[in-house]
Formats: C-alpha cells, structure tokens, sequence
C-alpha cells in the first residue's frame, strides 16, 4: 500500500510517499515559494537530493510536479497506486479528537476553525482541494495536529478566565505537535509491548513543546490556546505574564499585532542572544564566549527542566520513559546532558557514552541513553510525523 503524506503550508508543499506495512519511504519532496517568481522544488529519493528549478504558480502545479515526479521515479505506474492522501491539518479544535476522512463537511468545519490557526488552516484546505481535484478517486485522510491532546481534562485544557470566553469563543488549551507525540507514544508502546505507557515527551526543535502521556494518553501539554504558551522556543517566548503586552504598548505605542509578531518571530532563543534562533549557532557562540548565547541556553533548559519535573509529579513518579525527539532533542548531545543533570533529584541519570553516541551525524539515530540505576528509563527516538500520518491514513482507508 502507498501512502502520500502531504503538509501544505501558504507557499510550501512537503510530501512523502511511504510504502505500507513496511514503512518504507519511497520519496520525498519539497515545493517552496509557490506563487513567486523564484519557486522551486526538490526531491530525495535513495539518499539523494536534487534541486529543481520549476514555474509553480499554485498547489494545483506543485502536485503536477509531484504527480510527475512520481511517475518518472517508477514509484508509480499510475495515480491508482496512491492508495490513499494524509493530509496535516494544524487545527481541529474540539472538534476532532482522532484522524478522519476527509469530505465537505470536515472541510467546512475545518475553514470554520480558521480564526484559531489563521496562518495555517487555510493553507492546509488549499492543498487539500487541489489533491481532491487532481486525485478524485483517492481517498482523502485529516490528521490534525491538535487531536492527540484531546484526552486532556476540562481541569487541564480550561484556562481561569470567564468561562463565556471558552463557551462563546472557544478559548481554551488546544496543544500542538500531536502527531509527534502521538508517534512517540506509539513507538514506546511497541517498545515496552504495552498499551498503557507514561511518558514525558520531549519534542525540542525550533518550535517546542512537552506532552504529559498516562496510560497511552495525552493528560497535558506545554503548548495551550496557541503554538506560543510553554517553554521558550527558536523565536517564541513561550509563557510569559500577559500584563507586559499592554505595559510595552503603551511604552512603545506598539499595536497589538506588532507586539504579537515580537512574541512570536523575534522572542525566545534569539529575542535573548539578540541574534540566533537556531541551536547549533547558540552552542557556537557560547563556544566562542558569548555570554548572551549562554544565558538563552541556560534559560532554555531551566524551562524544559521545569516542565519535566512538573510532569514527573503528575504522574506520580511512575515513568515508563523520559523521551527526547526533534531536531534539537535528537542531536544536542550536551544539551541533553544539561538536562539530565539538572534531573538528579528525581533520581534520573545519564550514561555519559550512551549519550554522546547518538546523533544523526553520527548515524546512530535512538537509543538509550539514561544510567542502569537511573529511576526513569531515559531515550533518544526520532520522530517521524510523516508516517504517522500514513499510518492513520491506512487504518482509516482499510477499515
């Protein structure tokens, strides 16, 4: 079974053709500056990849690409062995608490639901009405990155603010990265060979966020009404006291949009060093003796240490695996380690060597990573929300 996994943003298209069961990548690509006059794509197919200049003027002419692309690879013979599309909806509200196919009235709802994801619900109906279009016969799968925390108690998703904003306006804790999440509790649980995991899940990449996992289920995440509440991130704040942003427009005659986009885009890891969002630049310049750099880091794991000793409690101490995955958690060896450290309490413990092996530089992707007397089990494990999206594209088109 083949198995397109589609994120489309407002000028992006990223895909993966996965092969099913035996989770293979067949391809991958990635359409960038749609509508522009620079646009192009590039394809990985075996290891490899290839730029390709292309006039692309929308999504409708990123999937001719893709459609050809596939054909002339030998992935396909015909569009009749695309089994199936997943496509990754940012937003679902309350609305939707697992993947599900794809009709007019999701697409509706989903439209219905862009004043929560402005920037994102949009762009991903735009490539859902283009595959629809160009593949009418394929059925089409939403997998909503807010699903796997609907689990979430009303004691944890509600905020303490009049209860007409949540009733009237929908005001409440929604989460993101779910399909990561949800990945990664599906891995440990192949791993442990059992269903009813804890777990603290670690997704650290530009973008961050923690998920608190009893049973199998989400009880609680960092991320809340937006992608921007929790720990500090690349360019986010992450949680901060609401009172300053009437404080600094009033100082700097800011409007609300403006003082919105600083929290958003020019906050977090580089609002701090003044310069790099990026972790990797962090770490070279607190190399080079940049004391900024070093108080953004520090900074940084002071609040992933604070959400993991928060959740360790909510689970009563009974962990079946602390889990680092993304970008930064997969390949930040002494970042890890500066996590861990700060741990100690907890009687959670680092195997220095086991650390220092995994990284995807160095080819060896997961692994186990905590000491033998460490009293939470601690792991590397990548993720991967493509297949997890094909995944539940597969169990919704062969039920």
């Amino acid at each position: 079974m083949k198995i397109l996994s589609v994120n489309a943003g407002s000028s992006s298209l990223k895909f993966n053709c996965i092969e099913l069961p035996e989770r293979k990548e067949l391809i991958s690509g990635y359409f960038e500056k749609i509508g522009l006059a620079d646009s192009f794509y590039s394809i990985k197919m075996n290891g490899e990849k290839v730029k390709k200049e292309a006039s692309i003027k929308d999504h409708s002419d990123a999937i001719k690409y893709l459609i050809q692309e596939l054909l002339e690879n030998n992935v396909i013979k015909s569009l009749e062995e695309i089994d199936g599309v997943g496509h990754r909806l940012v937003h679902g509200g309350d609305k939707y608490n697992k993947s599900v196919l794809i009709d007019d009235d999701v697409i509706k709802t989903v439209e219905e639901l862009s004043s929560l994801a402005p920037l994102h619900n949009p762009a991903n109906i735009v490539g859902v009405k283009a595959f629809r279009e160009a593949m009418p016969n394929t059925p089409m799968v939403g997998v909503f990155d807010t699903a796997f925390h609907q689990t979430m108690a009303k004691k944890e998703y509600l905020y303490p603010v009049p209860m007409k904003w949540y009733e009237d306006y929908n005001v409440r804790k929604y989460g993101f990265h779910g399909t990561s999440h949800k990945y990664i509790t599906k891995k440990v649980q192949e791993m442990l060979g059992k269903d009813d995991v804890n777990i603290i899940s670690c997704h650290i990449g530009s973008g961050g966020s923690i998920c608190c996992v009893k049973n199998g289920k989400s009880i609680d995440t960092t991320m809340g009404f937006s992608p921007n509440a929790g720990i500090m991130m690349g360019t986010r704040c992450g949680d901060i006291d609401y009172s300053m942003i009437p404080y600094i427009m009033k100082k700097t005659g800011m409007s609300i949009e403006e003082v919105d986009n600083i929290l958003n885009k020019q906050s977090g890891l580089y609002g701090i060093s003044g310069e790099y969002s990026d972790h990797r630049d962090i770490e070279e310049a607190m190399n080079n003796g940049n004391e900024t750099a070093k108080l953004a880091n520090d900074m940084y794991i002071d609040r992933i240490v604070d959400y993991i000793a928060k959740y360790y409690v909510k689970l009563d101490g009974k962990v079946d695996a602390l889990v680092f995955t993304a970008g930064l958690g997969e390949n930040a060896r002494e970042f890890r380690e500066a996590i861990i450290n700060r741990l100690g309490s907890l009687n959670i413990k680092l195997d220095e060597n086991a650390n220092n092996s995994i990284a995807s530089y160095l080819d060896i992707h997961e692994g186990k990573i905590s000491a033998s007397d460490s009293s939470v089990p601690v792991y590397v494990i990548p993720t991967n929300e493509e297949l997890m999206i094909a995944l539940d594209t597969m169990e919704l088109i062969t039920k």
